[in-house]
């Protein structure tokens, strides 16, 4: 079997179901390899940073890996932005790239550089094939890793002259296996603590919606228990946001009211948290809080986050062993005023301008309060990143795990319509909706080439306010002014029309909502562009600045 042909086995074998790229002279044989396979559908993409955010959103919508394939020198580069976005995102990745000959990369040549070395540092594992018949033990090592908590992206290089030799070899046969539990004693030392605490709060992250078991078992347990639930942007839908316990979203720049909660906690569970998306400096700034720390691995060492417990193995069967000791146990005595106060305190929030009808702008609460009214339970929204993403944060809840798509680890810019993409072909069913700040959809813009294509059932929302809002948002709150950041954009319904796309421009907010439900039933992608008023920006972190200046 030819090197190129076995890879594909491999790949098949794992159950690879899609790989997203731009080919190149380099990969050509393994192409097509590639056109050959029944199980596995090869997505031209038009750059491979849009490829790189297709893999991403596939694997943190199914759990399973995807490819990104590019070619060597700048068809590798090109893939390492949305390569790094999915690695500190956790979603489980293959990347794919050739390379020249071997006889040619001991010393300068046309494309050559070392690709490998360029992607150690945002994988969990990059490594080149250096004889076909390790291809099997190589690809089932890549998707375990991958797999495996916490997942990510894993880098093979296959070189050209490779890809061309024979192996007798075969594809290794699949092999998962069961994530341990922590033991009984540690698990009664944290319910003892936990359940000895007057203001409990729980601090969910990314882990909490990777594995259904754990956003179960975490309903449950606060369905038993009455502790309320703090989310990071990437952990929404965790619990849903219409349950009493549900206190909705942290990480903001500023503090907001559930910080009231974190401050006023005398016990911090935390389940499935992830340091890149909201620092323990900024909500325990003292390193004084009592924490217990429950993941799929050990806490990373840091002096603000000094766990008291650790509870190391699967999070769905940790949430139950402690639910089971709360039944077995006598009933807790929580102090959980604040909590309800606080949830009570966002929700008028939410609602203030539920019923605006303004002309020429529209508030970006309103804009989110009818996107909820039109996204079902379990539609997805996708956001970019900007300025448009802190408000997604803070005013769009969810109902199930998944459904609300934040880049929030290594935060880049141009993840949407990409990611998008990927979301209709994985729930084809579903409204699929990206939402984008003007800035970000024009930096993967050409993949609106690829959503008409492919037909995807889709629709974006750019927010448009001409500049790169988040950053003059930033400066302004630091110096009192910012820098030049502004910039011109197309004719938007024109730029619809030329790429096959339906397109909307609505300027009335009472009218958003009827234009996205429209978008929704049409078929293919679809373009609704708003006029946003950032000048809800500063009034947002005067209010949050009120908050504790209150107190």
């Amino acid at each position: 079997m030819k090197a190129s042909d076995l890879l594909v086995a491999c790949l098949e074998a794992e159950g690879i179901q899609y790989i997203f790229g731009v080919p190149g002279e380099e990969n050509a044989d393994f192409m097509l390899s590639l056109e050959d396979s029944r199980k596995i559908t090869f997505i031209l993409t038009r750059h491979e940073q849009g490829a790189a955010f297709m893999a991403e959103v596939y694997g943190r919508l199914t759990g399973n890996p995807a490819g990104c394939l590019g070619t060597l020198g700048p068809g590798a580069s090109n893939l390492i932005t949305g390569v790094a976005d999915a690695n500190m995102d956790r979603a489980p990745m293959l990347v794919l790239t050739g390379q020249g000959a071997t006889r040619r990369l001991h010393k300068e040549s046309h494309q050559v550089m070392d690709v490998v070395a360029m992607f150690e540092p945002v994988t969990k594992w990059a490594i080149s094939i250096r004889h076909p018949d390790t291809i099997p033990e190589i690809v089932r090592k890549a998707v375990r890793l991958a797999r495996m908590e916490k997942p990510g992206a894993v880098h093979i290089e296959l070189p050209e002259d490779l890809a061309k030799l024979l192996s007798r070899q075969r594809p290794m046969v699949p092999r998962r296996f069961h994530r341990s539990i922590p033991d009984p004693e540690t698990l009664n030392q944290a319910f003892e603590l936990l359940a000895g605490a007057e203001r409990p709060v729980i601090l969910a992250g990314n882990g909490c919606i990777r594995k259904r078991n754990a956003s179960r078992a975490l309903r449950a347990l606060c369905a038993h228990t009455g502790i309320g639930v703090i989310n990071t942007f990437m952990a929404k839908g965790c619990v849903d946001a219409d349950a009493p316990y549900c206190l909705y979203t942290v990480g903001l720049g500023s503090k907001d009211y559930t910080n009231l909660v974190l401050d006023e906690a005398d016990v911090v569970l935390t389940v499935g948290f992830d340091m890149v998306e909201y620092h323990p400096s900024l909500w325990n700034a003292s390193g004084d809080k009592t924490i217990i720390h429950a993941d799929f691995l050990p806490a990373e060492i840091d002096q603000h986050y000094h766990p008291a417990i650790e509870l190391i193995g699967d999070l769905g069967s940790t949430l139950t062993a402690l639910e089971q000791l709360f039944i077995q146990g006598e009933p807790p005595q929580f102090e959980l005023g604040r909590q309800r106060h606080v949830r009570e305190r966002l929700q008028e929030d939410f609602r203030e301008h539920a019923e605006d009808d303004t002309e020429g702008s529209i508030r970006p609460q309103k804009a989110l309060w009818d996107v909820r009214q039109v996204m079902g339970p379990e539609d997805i929204l996708l956001s970019d990143v900007g300025a448009h993403k802190m408000w997604i944060a803070r005013y769009y809840h969810c109902h199930e795990p998944n459904t609300c798509l934040i880049p929030n680890g290594y935060c880049s810019m141009g993840f949407a319509l990409p990611g998008a993409i990927a979301a209709s072909l994985v729930h084809p069913h579903r409204r699929i909706l990206a939402i984008a700040g003007d800035g970000g959809f024009l930096m993967n813009v050409q993949e609106m080439e690829t959503a008409a294509r492919l037909r995807s059932n889709l629709v974006v929302l750019v927010w448009e306010d001409r500049g790169y809002g988040l950053i003059s948002w930033k400066q302004d709150a630091e110096f009192d002014r910012h820098t030049d950041l502004s910039f011109g954009n197309p004719d938007w319904l024109l730029l619809a029309r030329s790429f096959a796309w339906h397109g909307h421009h609505c300027t009335r907010s009472r009218e958003l909502r009827t234009t996205l439900e429209t978008a929704f039933t049409e078929s293919g992608p679809s373009l609704v562009v708003i006029p946003i008023d950032y000048r809800e920006n500063p009034l947002l972190t005067k209010r949050l600045g009120e908050i504790y200046s209150r107190l």
